[in-house]
C-alpha cells in the first residue's frame, strides 16, 4: 500500500484565478502545485463569493453548519484545474454585490463577522476533517482574514499544528471587544499578550500570537517588522516571535506555467536565448497606448494607486525621465487623486505617458512583454510579485530596497554588471544610507536611461533578469520542510 500523502488545508480569502485583489491570490493559487511534488497535497478553503460555485462546476458537499455566525453553510469540495478546493458556501455572508472585502469604495460592515466564519470553518476542518474522510496535518492560514483559525484550534484544545503567514501586516482585521461572544471568543483571553490590540481586538494579532509558527514572504521584511515604522503596532509581537526563532521569511515565487513569455497566449513569443519577439511587443505597446515610439526605454507601471506604492514619486520623477527619452504605459486604480494625478501627467506629455485606469489581466501580460523598465517604488513591499514578473519578461525592474524588493533584484553596479548578477536597479537602500524619495527614483532611472543607450550591455542585464530564479522551487522546498518538522 502506498504510503499516504501529507495534508495541508490553506485557508484564505482569495485564490487565483478565481478571485484576486493582488498578490496574495496568486500565491495561494500557486502554492499547491509547487508542493505536490515535494508529498503535500492541499486543500484551499475559500468563500463561495457569488459565481464561484457555477465556474467550479461539479462539488459536493463534505461540511455543514445549521447556524454559521447567523445563517446556514456548507462546505462544497470541486476542483479548477489543478487545485482542490473547499468553497464555504454562507449566503448570509458572502452572497453580496461588490469585491471580497468591499463595495462601492466602503468595506463591507462585518467584515470581522465574515472572515471569523471562514476562520471557524478552517479550525472545525482542521479538528474533525470532511465527510469525505480528509483531514489536514497542518493549516496554512494566511493574513487576518485567516488570522483567527489559530486562536479556534487553541481555545478547541487541538493539537493541529498552524503556520500563520503574513503578506502585509498594514492590513490587521480590528474590531470591538463587544463582538467577543458573538465570534465565539473567550473574554479571558482578550488582553495584551493574546487578543487584545489598543483596546480592541486584531484578528491578524492573534494569530500572530497563537500560530505555531509564523512566517512572512521575504527574509528582508521579517527583519523589518520588528521595527516600528514597518510593524503598524505589532513589532513587538513580532520581535518576540523571532527572538524564540519561530518567524521564517520565506520569499514568493510566481506561476512560471502562466507567466512564461516563451508561451503565453497574450504576447509574441520570445526568450532570454532569442529575445527578438521582445522587440514585436515592445512596438505593440506603444500602439497599444498610442505613444510614439521612442528612443529611450519603455517603462510600465502595473500597480495599485497609493501611498505605499509610491505613486506620488512617479509623478514628481516620471517629467523628468519623460523629457530625457522615455515613456510610460500605466495600468491601476486606487486612490483618486493618483488617478487624477496620473491623467494629468499623460495630459501633460500624450505622446510619451499613457494611461489605463483599471484592472486587466491580459493586457499586463503585454505591458511586461513590451516594457523595458517596470517601476516599483513601493515605500514598504513584503515580497513584491509585479518585480518578479518583470525579471521573468525581461522588464528590467526600478525598484526600491524594501522588503521582498531588496531580496530579489541585484542593482545594476559596475560590479554586479561585470560578475553577471546584475538584474535591474535598486535605490533608498537604507542599509546604504539610502532614502526611498523622488530624488533616489529620480537617479536611479537616470542610470537606467545611460545604460539603456549601450545596446551591448543593456541586452546583457535584460538577459541576466531573464535567468533569475523566480519560481517556486527553493521556496515550496522550504514550506515543506517547515510542515514537516511541524507535523512530526
Amino acid at each position: 500500500m502506498a504510503p499516504r500523502q501529507n495534508r495541508v488545508l490553506s485557508v484564505a480569502s482569495e485564490c487565483a484565478p478565481l478571485v484576486k485583489t493582488g498578490g496574495l491570490a496568486d500565491v495561494v493559487g500557486a502554492l499547491p502545485a509547487a508542493l505536490e511534488p515535494l508529498g503535500w497535497g492541499s486543500r484551499v478553503l475559500l468563500p463561495a463569493y457569488p459565481g464561484l460555485l457555477e465556474r467550479v462546476g461539479a462539488s459536493r458537499r463534505v461540511w455543514s453548519d445549521p447556524d454559521l455566525f447567523g445563517g446556514p453553510a456548507s462546505v462544497r469540495s470541486g476542483r479548477l484545474g489543478d487545485l482542490d478546493l473547499l468553497l464555504l458556501d454562507a449566503p448570509h455572508l458572502f452572497d453580496r454585490p461588490g469585491g471580497p472585502y468591499s463595495v462601492d469604495g466602503h468595506d463591507h460592515h462585518d467584515n470581522h463577522v465574515r472572515f471569523a466564519a471562514l476562520s471557524w470553518v478552517g479550525a472545525r476542518i482542521a479538528i474533525e476533517g470532511t465527510s469525505d474522510r480528509w483531514r489536514p496535518d497542518v493549516v496554512h492560514a494566511h493574513d487576518w482574514q485567516a488570522g483567527l483559525v489559530p486562536s479556534y484550534l487553541k481555545y478547541a484544545g487541538s493539537s493541529v499544528p498552524t503556520v500563520l503567514t503574513i503578506h502585509n501586516i498594514a492590513f490587521q482585521g480590528v474590531f470591538g471587544p463587544d463582538q467577543l461572544d458573538r465570534l465565539r471568543l473567550p473574554a479571558w483571553d482578550f488582553h495584551p499578550d493574546a487578543l487584545e490590540y489598543h483596546g480592541l481586538v486584531s484578528a491578524l494579532k492573534a494569530g500572530m500570537v497563537h500560530s505555531t509558527r509564523l512566517s512572512t514572504v521575504s527574509p528582508s521584511y521579517a527583519q523589518e517588522l520588528g521595527r516600528p515604522e514597518f510593524g503598524f503596532g505589532l513589532e513587538g509581537v513580532v520581535a518576540a516571535r523571532r527572538d524564540r526563532g519561530e518567524l521564517l521569511g520565506i520569499i514568493n515565487g510566481i506561476d512560471t506555467g502562466v507567466w512564461d513569455p516563451e508561451r503565453d497566449p497574450h504576447i509574441a513569443p520570445y526568450s532570454a536565448a532569442d529575445p527578438s519577439g521582445k522587440a514585436r511587443n515592445r512596438r505593440a505597446l506603444f500602439e497599444e497606448f498610442s505613444l510614439a515610439e521612442s528612443s529611450g526605454p519603455l517603462a510600465v507601471v502595473v500597480t495599485r494607486l497609493t501611498h505605499q506604492k509610491g505613486v506620488d514619486l512617479l509623478l514628481e520623477a516620471l517629467p523628468r525621465f519623460v523629457e530625457a527619452g522615455g515613456a510610460v504605459a500605466v495600468l491601476g486604480s486606487g486612490d483618486p487623486g493618483y488617478e487624477y494625478g496620473l491623467g494629468e501627467l499623460a495630459a501633460r506629455y500624450p505622446e510619451s505617458v499613457g494611461v489605463r485606469i483599471g484592472y486587466d489581466e491580459p493586457l499586463s501580460h503585454r505591458m511586461y512583454a513590451g516594457g523595458d523598465l517596470v517601476l516599483v517604488p513601493s515605500r514598504f513591499e513584503p515580497c513584491g510579485l509585479t518585480q518578479l514578473y518583470g525579471l521573468r519578461y525581461g522588464a528590467v525592474p526600478v525598484v526600491a530596497a524594501t522588503g521582498g524588493l531588496r531580496d530579489t533584484v541585484t542593482d545594476a553596479r559596475p560590479e554586479n554588471l561585470a560578475d553577471g548578477t546584475a538584474t535591474g536597479f535598486t535605490f533608498g537602500d537604507a542599509a546604504l544610507g539610502g532614502t526611498i524619495d523622488a530624488g533616489g527614483l529620480g537617479f536611479a532611472l537616470g542610470r537606467a536611461l545611460d545604460l539603456f543607450r549601450d545596446e551591448a550591455a543593456w541586452r546583457r542585464l535584460r538577459a541576466q533578469a531573464m535567468r533569475a530564479s523566480v519560481d517556486w522551487g527553493t521556496s515550496a522546498a522550504r514550506y515543506a520542510d517547515l510542515f514537516a518538522e511541524l507535523a512530526r
